[in-house]
């Protein structure tokens, strides 16, 4: 059964894209597929349970839709292109339908583990994209292709350990990034386990209070985040701005961040 955030979550998504375009059609069928929200629970589950990291399921796939929706959404209102347009092999549309792919199905690799889950996350995800695909584009291969190609690649370079070139692959990156409000870390907080080495992405998660993508004066995509305490510094420091720093996307972000009530930080 799913719960009131995911519920939340689409409803949001929904909103964010033009009834009635094959981006809202394909966000319709990624909400209620039911092989996705079964792979997506087992990943969460293995993430949580066995391997003690923060969520990475359909919640969290679903909050980093909306981040790269509402970051394609800020970057068209300032004119700028995808590459997928850029290179004439797509329009906008397509390049919001591979990034709605990419996010839904990221972390599908986190269902057999966490090591090269990117890589092993494709094998289960391509054949998942293409029969979505079938139903939105069914007579239009060439669109088919292009958009799996760049959703592709945002799966495979959302761990920032692998060099990616497309506009969406980067937006991807920074969306995947930006999902680090304490919401994520309240399941693992809750489980009592012996202390270990990377527990401080649990403690940093749990201190961030509010992630907000807006637009920016200057670089369009502003990220602004609030946190509880200065151990969420530690969220921006290693887990989002090197997401940024690989993404093509990082010169169309900027970042401020600081603990509630003290002067923020900007970093980009």
């Amino acid at each position: 059964m799913k719960s009131p955030k995911e519920h939340h979550l689409e409803r949001h998504l929904l909103s964010l894209l033009t009834e009635g375009s094959d981006s809202h059609a394909l966000a319709k069928l990624l909400i209620s597929d039911p092989e996705i929200e079964a792979i997506q629970d087992y990943a969460n589950s293995v993430s949580i349970k066995r391997l003690n990291y923060n969520d990475h399921g359909p919640v969290h796939m679903r909050q980093v839709a909306v981040n790269v929706v509402k970051m394609l959404s800020l970057l068209k209102q300032d004119g700028v292109k995808t590459s997928l347009e850029i290179e004439e092999a797509g329009s906008h549309e397509d390049s919001l339908c591979a990034l709605l792919l990419a996010a839904f199905l990221h972390d599908l690799g986190m269902s057999v583990g966490r090591s090269e889950h990117e890589l092993t996350g494709l094998v289960i995800a391509r054949p998942i994209m293409d029969r979505l695909l079938q139903v939105v584009l069914p007579s239009s291969l060439s669109r088919r292709i292009a958009i799996m190609s760049i959703a592709t690649e945002g799966v495979l370079g959302h761990m920032a350990n692998r060099k990616i070139h497309s506009l969406e692959a980067g937006l991807l990156l920074v969306a995947d990034g930006c999902d680090m409000e304490k919401g994520r870390a309240r399941i693992p907080m809750s489980i009592n386990t012996s202390p270990k080495t990377g527990d401080i992405h649990k403690y940093s998660a749990n201190s961030i209070e509010k992630v907000t993508i807006s637009k920016g004066e200057g670089p369009p995509i502003l990220i602004d985040v609030q946190m509880s305490s200065d151990v969420g510094f530690f969220q921006i420091e290693e887990v989002l701005l090197p997401k940024i720093s690989m993404s093509p996307a990082k010169q169309y972000v900027q970042i401020f961040a600081g603990v509630i009530g003290q002067e923020k930080k900007r970093y980009l």
